[in-house]
């Protein structure tokens, strides 16, 4: 009997069974990578999103079969370290998904993958390191000592040697530190604005301020607030909050994600309890608590209550627009704008919110590119896959320097940096919130 491809009918993202024995059998596991692997071989529509599917194809087309039961299974893993979870395969081109009976959802395969990979072996000090935000980070970020990070970071004699010894590419731009965080220049901002509900939106957020936001863009936090308190809502900080367990996700460190889940949910749940709104100004996090917790933890009430009171920053802004709640008086034109949608935005299906509130401004023209960066975090500054990560970038990239814009953007600070280095037009990356910001004239 023939079997249909695609259909109508919303797709089902089904929960993480990783508490089974059988997520971790490494027979079960193979088997089922093979049985995934040979479908997407005969299909093949996702070759262009990133390296994953190439290192499959090429895989089979090696094989002395040319089929998949040609491959070695112990190659089966170099397909699994080329993806980094973007979910745009599940998203955007995948005509098997749930509820088509070949139930394919190549992203938590993978994630399955990892997992097993990590507790079968572990990771190596470069990868727990680039995966440990929170004690990194802070450490990188005590007075002065982010002063000597920052200067080395960008000596090329001691790139070369960080490449050697951990493998951090030597080209690849990496994050500045600040010891003025995000938590240090906001708070003392912070005011009572009367809290005014509009649709679903209390009025009253947090904002989650995310391990990249606080030590290495706390520029964000200044610019959230004004943003936010000059369109009457009232804004405050999360009290307190570790890594959302992205990066861990990402590694295959499940045990970890959960216990950052432990630290985080009990604080954000109680700010829901509260009347607050939560946001974020990175999508990776976002897309965090939105997606991948309440699929890992299904049955976590508290995990299912942050999940319905979590935005994107753009998405609440134009809810509340819809109901005619957003200020629209804008004295600065941005002019021509290029803006990259992160994936883990596109993601979200909010559509683009981020475009829609910049398209406000008037003088203003956005051109969203809906080409991924390749950043994903630690993918574009590992050694071995920092040159992939440039392929696949390059494709924004010239679209972005065809287009020479005046502004280049992205919500994800990560993506644009990335973009922005390899770019020959873009002097700098410019967060859509600073961009908004600047067309208040705040």
């Amino acid at each position: 009997m023939a079997v249909r491809e695609g259909g109508l009918e919303a797709p089902t993202r089904h929960p993480v069974e990783w508490k089974t024995e059988k997520f971790w059998d490494r027979d079960d596991l193979d088997s089922e990578l093979a049985r995934v692997y040979d479908i997407c071989h005969g299909c093949r529509r996702c070759v262009s999103l990133c390296e994953a599917f190439p290192t499959l194809f090429d895989l089979v087309d090696e094989s002395d079969t040319l089929e998949v039961d040609g491959v070695d299974k112990a190659d089966y893993i170099k397909v699994v370290d080329q993806c980094y979870l973007c979910d745009l395969c599940y998203m955007t081109k995948c005509p098997y998904i749930p509820p088509h009976e070949w139930n394919v959802d190549f992203p938590h395969l993978m994630l399955r993958a990892k997992a097993v990979k990590y507790k079968e072996e572990g990771a190596s000090l470069r990868d727990k390191l680039l995966t440990s935000t929170d004690a990194v980070f802070s450490a990188a970020s005590i007075p002065l000592v982010d002063v000597t990070v920052n200067a080395c970071n960008e000596n090329q004699t001691f790139r070369k040697a960080l490449e050697a010894t951990l493998g951090v590419h030597h080209s690849a731009p990496l994050p500045e530190f600040h010891s003025k965080t995000l938590r240090k220049r906001v708070q003392p901002m912070i005011k009572d604005i009367a809290v005014k509900a509009v649709g679903t939106t209390t009025g009253k957020v947090a904002l989650y301020a995310t391990c990249y936001g606080n030590y290495n863009s706390p520029h964000l936090g200044e610019d959230f607030v004004q943003v936010y308190q000059h369109n009457n809502i009232h804004i405050d900080l999360v009290p307190r909050e570790k890594c959302c367990g992205m990066p861990k996700l990402e590694l295959g460190d499940l045990d970890t994600v959960e216990k950052l889940k432990n630290e985080n949910i009990p604080v954000l749940a109680a700010l829901v309890d509260q009347g607050y709104d939560l946001i974020a100004p990175i999508p990776s996090c976002v897309l965090m608590y939105k997606q991948e917790l309440p699929l890992l933890f299904p049955d976590d009430a508290a995990v299912q209550k942050v999940r319905g009171a979590f935005y994107d920053p753009f998405e609440y802004l134009w809810l509340r627009h819809k109901k005619g709640e957003l200020n629209t008086e804008f004295p600065k034109p941005l002019g021509d704008i290029a803006y990259q949608v992160a994936c883990h935005l596109r993601v979200q299906n909010i559509g683009y919110k981020t475009r829609d509130i910049l398209n406000l401004v008037p003088g203003t023209e956005v051109t969203a590119q809906e080409r991924c960066s390749g950043h994903d975090g630690t993918y574009a500054v590992k050694k071995e896959t920092h040159e992939k990560s440039v392929k696949i970038a390059r494709r924004v990239v010239r679209k972005v320097d065809q287009q020479e814009p005046d502004h280049f953007t992205s919500d994800c600070p990560m993506a644009a940096t990335h973009i922005a280095n390899l770019s020959e037009k873009v002097e700098k990356a410019e967060h859509p919130m600073t961009l908004l910001r600047m067309a208040y004239g705040l």
